[in-house]
């Protein structure tokens, strides 16, 4: 420090004792650390810290939780200590802790002590910090959460039903016309399903059906709990977040696995189970059944289990068929030329077979090339416009990851399973299947394949594959048994 600064420091410094100096020190500090670090950061972390007093060249200040204490000290100690330093010089250290409000208190000559009501600075100051993420502000100035938004067109009229989706969507049909008061059957109920094949629109048409009874009801993906969960910490209303969260009527969470973090899933499964002691409906989507969901919790994949799991398999070439006419029949409002032979759509759903989206990048392709050439739609048409789509979608490449869940699936284990260091026969045999089909139908090698189970040596695996070699050559039960595991991989 220059010797004018410090000149100038220590007229401005207040003495030793000089309460209202320390506080006018303290005002100057946070002033620069606002300054320095922008508002929305000020208020999130430094907006609640109050100097308490000083003594013996220790600043104490205090918080009102430990969570803000701690990530203080972490993160911003080190620089308050400087910034309050070169204001008040005989300020070396700071020291943080929680303060606790003050009761009344009856003290012995009958007078009652009330804790101070905070300066109008402080309640200013509050009033204008910013609404966390994932809340709203009420009319009443209070703060209720929010849920991801919901698409108006996916309702349970336009969802179509097919063999695949025919029992999730009755599960999902006895939520929605449950009443206020009408004991939960099957909770939670968990339906899972590949990409594109319509569980989001399941739940969404869910959550609109009974929100038009009256009942509370919150859909969130897993990305938005998560981040407001997280926010909540922050802005240091997470008693708040998890109030709100339970005093709903239904809970919905998309795309389960992509819940992170120790700390959000256990504060998930806190909620889970609030709700179900409450007889309160949940229901969680994922894109695998609750055991296969590795980076899950434990305990939280049990609780999970313990519900209905209903699978929404691949669609069916009738169900494609109607998909595709529905999106014909809405492309045609907006193109009333746009006309495409049954023959047309018979083809399309026959060598479209990977998902929903895929239907709808058909029909677009479709429509591009009859409204920009002016050609008439045709299957000859339909094959050029739509070759490069099927190129991609066929033949199926298959994942290791796809025949761990496959084979664990068959065998009833889970994919954990596979990957452990378990002996049991129970467990080895489907191993080795396991490995056997990853050198078969993927390109992967020895020393891949064994990482991919839990970091194995490839002699390991090439064990594996010799022994299932020899053995499907004499015993006709496991041969059956890999053919139709390679006919699911393939599917």
């Amino acid at each position: 420090m220059l010797p004018a600064q410090s000149e100038r420091f220590a007229a401005a410094s207040p003495a030793i004792g000089d309460d209202e100096g320390h506080e006018a020190a303290w005002r100057r500090a946070t002033a620069r650390l606002r300054a320095e670090y922008g508002d929305d950061v000020y208020l999130s972390w430094f907006g609640r810290i109050a100097l308490d007093r000083v003594e013996d060249g220790v600043a104490h200040l205090t918080v009102p939780t430990r969570f803000l204490k701690s990530w203080i000290q972490s993160h911003y100690a080190d620089r308050i200590t400087v910034v309050l330093s070169e204001e008040a010089p005989e300020v070396d250290r700071i020291a943080l802790g929680v303060r606790v409000a003050a009761p009344k208190l009856a003290a012995s000559g009958g007078d009652v002590i009330v804790a101070p009501a905070p300066r109008m600075e402080q309640q200013e100051e509050r009033a204008s910090a910013p609404i966390p993420t994932g809340f709203a502000q009420s009319r009443d100035g209070q703060q209720r959460l929010t849920g991801s938004p919901l698409d108006k067109r996916l309702t349970l009229d336009t969802f179509l039903v097919g063999r695949s989706n025919q029992l999730a969507h009755a599960a999902a049909l006895q939520v929605a016309s449950a009443k206020a008061g009408d004991p939960v059957t099957f909770n939670p109920l968990v339906i899972h399903a590949a990409v594109g094949l319509g569980k989001t629109h399941l739940l969404q048409a869910t959550a609109h059906a009974v929100e038009a009874t009256g009942r509370r009801v919150m859909y969130l993906t897993a990305e938005k709990f998560m981040f407001d969960f997280v926010a909540s910490l922050k802005a240091q209303t997470a008693l708040t977040f998890k109030e709100r969260l339970r005093a709903i009527d239904l809970l919905i969470i998309d795309d389960l696995q992509f819940l992170q973090g120790k700390t959000v899933q256990q504060e998930f499964g806190h909620t889970l189970n609030a709700l179900l002691d409450g007889r309160q409906q949940v229901i969680v989507a994922a894109d695998r059944a609750p055991s296969e969901l590795e980076s899950v919790d434990e305990r939280l994949r049990s609780r999970l289990a313990g519900g209905l799991t209903l699978e929404m398999g691949a669609l069916d070439e009738g169900l494609r068929a109607k998909i595709l006419e529905v999106r014909i029949e809405a492309a045609r409002r907006l193109h009333p030329k746009f006309d495409v032979p049954a023959d047309v759509v018979a083809y399309v759903a026959r060598i479209i077979t990977a998902n929903g989206r895929d239907l709808d990048g058909a029909v677009n392709r479709l429509l591009a090339h009859n409204t920009l050439t002016g050609a008439p739609i045709s299957v000859e048409m339909a094959e050029t416009a739509l070759r490069d789509l099927v190129r991609q979608v066929e033949p199926k490449r298959v994942k290791i990851e796809d025949i761990q869940r496959i084979v664990a699936r068959h065998y009833n284990v889970s994919r954990a399973d596979l990957l452990s260091s378990r002996r049991t026969q129970t467990v080895v045999r489907p191993r080795q299947v396991a490995m056997y089909l990853s050198k078969q139908m993927t390109l992967r090698s020895l020393p891949e394949i064994g990482r991919r189970f839990g970091g194995r040596d490839h002699t390991t695996v090439l064990h594996a594959v010799r022994k299932i070699d020899e053995l499907v050559k004499t015993d006709i039960a496991l041969s059956d048994e890999i053919e139709l595991l390679k006919r699911m991989l393939l599917d």
